[in-house]
This record gives structure tokens, C-alpha cells and sequence, in this order.
């Protein structure tokens, strides 16, 4: 029987809502599926066919440590999605590489330690002049240490701005599209390539909202069946991709000002795929586990 883990975290294991459907699809499949916690030193992960990274949601924490875990599995098992893709999707600067590419991507533009806060924030608000605004890391998860600013906010947002600065981080500076307040983001699961399922996730950021102390900002989700241009945005990123699609992939997409979806982000690493939301989709899933080849031991 092939052995399957499901990779989370201690602190993320009780809120990863994808665990439960997976497990049961796995076992309906005749796989022994199993959480495990990246970092528990007792897990054999040479003892398992297959480790899928689910709910990994701390690693933003312990960014070296991760990394260089994904390096020493990959060599003892099959590691989904690799560790080339989680070095690539990890750093929102990914962002501007898709941009290039042609996909229309939320207006981005980056801070790096070392250089001036107030003056990187002065020269975006000059050129975008956004009503609105949100400041997060580069190498972030979950809505942590992101936060919703406007004009007025100056101060504050320089504040934050320099804090990650100051941790070794680089910073995104985007423009808060005032659509997400109406229309949400509409979220595009991919399984194996091919279009799943999607979801509606309610706003996530208020303004004046103090910066979540938990390891993601709570969610409010539906499923959602999404429009054709969506698709094609979604479509053209993952055939931008500087590598072959993975296994499961999560595009996540905003309205601009013109009513044009665009991307958010691209989740390739841990993202919840809301299998719930989805009648069969974990079946499917499974499925497609259940046909890869079992690594050479």
C-alpha cells in the first residue's frame, strides 16, 4: 500500500479544514494517508511514497529552516510540490516576473533592506496615487504581517515598512483595489493542471485593523463558479510558469478599477485548496496521487 503524509505544522494541523476529506479520499483509494508536522525530528519520511506539503503555515518563521528541510526530504521521498517550485513561489517577487511575462498582476512594487522607507513609500504613492494601499512581506503567508493603509496613514505605514525592513525583509507596496470590497477574490484550484474548482474569499484586510497575532487572518469562503476572463488569467499564469505545472497549483485573483481580474498571488507551496467546497474534488486528487510513480529507494 502506498503511504502518503500530509505535511503540516503543530499549530496548523486542527485548522487545516483539508485534512479530514483528504485522509478519507486517500483511504477510499486504498492509500494510508497521515499527518505529519514538517519539523517533528521522529517522522521517517524515507517511510512514505509521497510527502505532500498541506499545512505548513509557520514556515514564514523559520524561512532557512524550511527551506533546507525541503532539501534533505526531496532526497528521501517524493516532496510536492519540490523544492524548486517552493523556492520560486515562496518570494513575492515572483510577482514581477509574471508581470514581465504578460500576466496582468495587481501593481507591485518592492522595497529591499537597506533602503529608505519613507522614500520608497513617497515614490509608489507618486506614481500609482492609490486611494488605498497594503504593505506585507515578501516572504509571507496567511495575511500575517500584511496591513491595509490610505492617505493620512503616512506614518504608520512607514513604521511597518521599516520593522520588516530592519527584520532582513523585503516588503511589497501594492495598490488596494476597492473591487475585492464588493466582488472578493475569486480563488482557481488546479489539480494535475487542469481547472478544479474555485472559491469566493470575502475581504481580508481593514483599515485601521491591527496585524493578526495568529497564523492567518480568518476567512470568509463560498464556492464560486468563476468567469470566463478569470479562467484565461488563470490559464496564462500557469503557462508562465518557469517550470513544468505542478501538481497543485492556487491562483488567486482580484478585480482592477476597470473590473479586470487580476493576480493576486500564485500559491504553490502550502495554499488550502477547500476541498469542502468541492463535492469529489479530493477524490480526484487522490487519484491523481494514487497514479505517480513510487520514488527509487
Amino acid at each position: 500500500m502506498k503511504r502518503v503524509a500530509l505535511v503540516s505544522a503543530r499549530a496548523a494541523r486542527h485548522f487545516d479544514e483539508d485534512l479530514p476529506p483528504l485522509i478519507t479520499a486517500f483511504d477510499e483509494a486504498g492509500i494510508a494517508a497521515a499527518a505529519a508536522d514538517w519539523d517533528d525530528p521522529q517522522v521517517d519520511w524515507a517511510g512514505f511514497d509521497l510527502a505532500l506539503l498541506r499545512s505548513t503555515w509557520d514556515y514564514t518563521q523559520r524561512f532557512s529552516e524550511f527551506l533546507a528541510w525541503a532539501d534533505r526530504v526531496a532526497q528521501l521521498t517524493t516532496l510536492l510540490n519540490p523544492p524548486p517550485v517552493i523556492r520560486w513561489n515562496t518570494d513575492k517577487h515572483y510577482l514581477r516576473e509574471l508581470a514581465l511575462a504578460g500576466v496582468p498582476t495587481v501593481p507591485t512594487q518592492f522595497v529591499e533592506p537597506g533602503e529608505d522607507a519613507a522614500q520608497a513609500l513617497a515614490r509608489f504613492i507618486a506614481q500609482e496615487r492609490p486611494a488605498e494601499w497594503v504593505v506585507k512581506p515578501a516572504v509571507g503567508a496567511g495575511s500575517k504581517d500584511a496591513a491595509r493603509y490610505g492617505r493620512g496613514d503616512e506614518g504608520p505605514a512607514t513604521d511597518h515598512i521599516v520593522r520588516l525592513l530592519l527584520a532582513g525583509r523585503s516588503v511589497l507596496l501594492q495598490r488596494y483595489l476597492e473591487q475585492v470590497d464588493r466582488h472578493g477574490e475569486t480563488a482557481l484550484m488546479y489539480l494535475g493542471g487542469r481547472f478544479s474548482h474555485a472559491i469566493r474569499k470575502g475581504p481580508l484586510l481593514r483599515r485601521g485593523a491591527a496585524e493578526t497575532e495568529a497564523l492567518f487572518v480568518a476567512e470568509e469562503i463560498t464556492a464560486r463558479v468563476p468567469a470566463a476572463e478569470e479562467l484565461q488569467v488563470g490559464n496564462r499564469v500557469l503557462n508562465n510558469l518557469p517550470f513544468a505545472t505542478p501538481l497543485y497549483a492556487r491562483v488567486d485573483l482580484i478585480r482592477s478599477d476597470e473590473g479586470d481580474p487580476c493576480l493576486l498571488e500564485v500559491e504553490l507551496t502550502e495554499p488550502s485548496l477547500f476541498f469542502s467546497h468541492a463535492p469529489g474534488a479530493a477524490a480526484r486528487f487522490a487519484q491523481l496521487c494514487s497514479r505517480l510513480p513510487l520514488p527509487a529507494r
